[in-house]
């Protein structure tokens, strides 16, 4: 004889706002709890366990169920179509050269991603950007790093914030282009948006400088930023304390947003409440492992001691790392496209000139709007043409008249080198006219002076005979 497990009940999901189970156990909970974990329902269970314990000792093979069946199993297929495609986390690291961000980077990801050392003498602020491949179990991360270099450094600090700005719209822009494209491809792109902001302060347990100010007013709300307190092992317990309330008063009267944790999520909204309170976090890294006792743990030697990376006693290092990897990945992309992105995307559609609704508040499809900007494109661009025309046969009248002038001066030019040239000529011919009557001249007198010569040779060699 066999025995099949059947069900029996089938799920019936009504749109309400109700999660309460529907035995009427009175707790709140899902299909699981009303199925397996409601108390109403667990008698129910212990007798059909009892019964298949009976049917066993009778050597009576019942069914075995390997997994879920129905709709359960949607959780799994996303699970595995993630784990396969992989995930992606884009890193923003803020902060002046040497305060530590490879090395907390390091440490966050239990890894050393190779990076050389940074100058203090840069000209001006640049971003480096390096890509990494990390796998942990099954998991795979694309993980991208960019880190600022010589921020800080530059005696003039008032742009030293421009190129991160310039960086993170860039990011934007790109994601925006790609989504504008007629054929698209999101499979294979790569999402370069940045999804937390990292803004390393330094420990001088006085307050923020001008610059840690004016950037983090500049990319508030354009990217996730979570203030760091870098190399919290060089300032006391108090001090910290006294920093750190300093710090969130300016944040707060200078209207500073950085990213909160969120609250809303019932399964994390205590541990998220009790983080926001320790923002910013106090952190230190390092990738040395230290002897303590029995144990090696990460940390570093000191003279005086062991700072313990992993000791929530000595810093807030545990803290960053849960709730920036274990809790909140997937809330800060989600924040990044769906508040920084969708604020940049807004902004950058209105200054084209797209609306959702028309001078009468009604809805504008954006097929309607696509046509009215055109219309207004091509009306300009007939207005910009006439315009060029017109200054073009402006221009053409005034070189007409411009060269007419020219012409008329070169005529009289010409003119008055003609009449010179004409009286030059006629005084040429004057003197060539005396010239030749000089020179018939002088021939005539030559000719006389040789006959009167020839004459009186004569004269003198008749009288030298009759001498004779």
């Amino acid at each position: 004889m066999r025995y099949h497990l059947t069900p029996v009940r089938m799920a019936i999901i009504n749109k309400t706002n109700s999660n309460k189970c529907w035995r009427g156990c009175g707790e709140k909970g899902t299909l699981i709890h009303c199925w397996w974990e409601c108390r109403l329902i667990q008698p129910l269970w212990k007798a059909v366990w009892r019964f298949l314990k009976k049917q066993k000792e009778d050597n009576i093979r019942c069914l075995t169920m390997f997994g879920p069946f129905g709709f359960e199993c949607l959780p799994h297929q996303l699970v595995n179509r993630s784990i396969q495609q992989g995930f992606s986390f884009n890193l923003l690291c803020v902060g002046e050269t040497g305060i530590g961000k490879s090395t907390l980077i390091n440490t966050l990801f239990n890894t050393n991603l190779k990076d050389k050392k940074s100058s203090h003498f840069y000209p001006n602020v640049e971003l480096k950007i390096q890509t990494y491949d990390l796998q942990e179990s099954n998991v795979q991360l694309k993980l991208t790093v960019v880190k600022t270099v010589g921020y800080g450094d530059q005696i003039n600090k008032e742009a030293s914030y421009q190129p991160i700005v310039d960086y993170i719209d860039a990011q934007l822009e790109a994601y925006l282009q790609e989504e504008l494209k007629i054929k698209r491809s999101f499979v294979d792109y790569h999402d370069s948006r940045i999804h937390v902001c990292l803004y390393f302060i330094s420990p001088t347990g006085h307050s923020l400088k001008s610059l840690d100010l004016s950037t983090m007013k500049s990319i508030g709300s354009k990217v996730n930023i979570i203030p760091l307190i870098a190399k919290a092992d060089t300032i006391s317990k108090n001090d910290l304390q006294k920093f750190k309330c300093k710090i969130k008063s300016e944040l707060v009267s200078n209207d500073i947003q950085i990213y909160q944790f969120p609250t809303d999520d019932e399964t994390t909204a205590q541990v998220n409440t009790s983080m926001n309170g320790h923002l910013p976090f106090a952190v230190a890294g390092s990738m040395d492992e230290v002897k303590v006792g029995k144990r090696m743990v990460r940390g570093r030697q000191y003279p005086w001691g062991v700072i313990q990376v992993e000791n929530e006693n000595h810093c807030d290092f545990v803290k960053l790392r849960d709730m920036l990897l274990c809790t909140n990945m997937e809330d800060l992309k989600e924040q990044t496209h769906t508040l920084h992105y969708e604020r940049y995307r807004c902004c950058k559609l209105q200054r084209i000139g797209f609306t959702d609704v028309g001078p009468d508040n009604q809805p504008v499809s954006f097929q309607e709007t696509y046509e009215v900007k055109r219309q207004e494109f091509y009306d300009q661009c007939q207005r910009e043409e006439e315009v060029l025309r017109q200054k073009f046969m402006q221009r053409v009248k005034e070189k007409e008249i411009t060269f007419k002038e020219a012409e008329k001066e070169l005529q009289d030019k010409f003119e008055q080198l003609k009449r010179v040239h004409q009286e030059e000529t006629i005084k040429l011919e004057e003197e060539k006219r005396q010239l030749e009557e000089e020179i018939i001249n002088f021939y005539k007198m030559k000719a006389g002076s040789e006959t009167f010569q020839t004459q009186g040779c004569a004269s003198i060699k008749k009288d030298k005979e009759r001498k004779k």
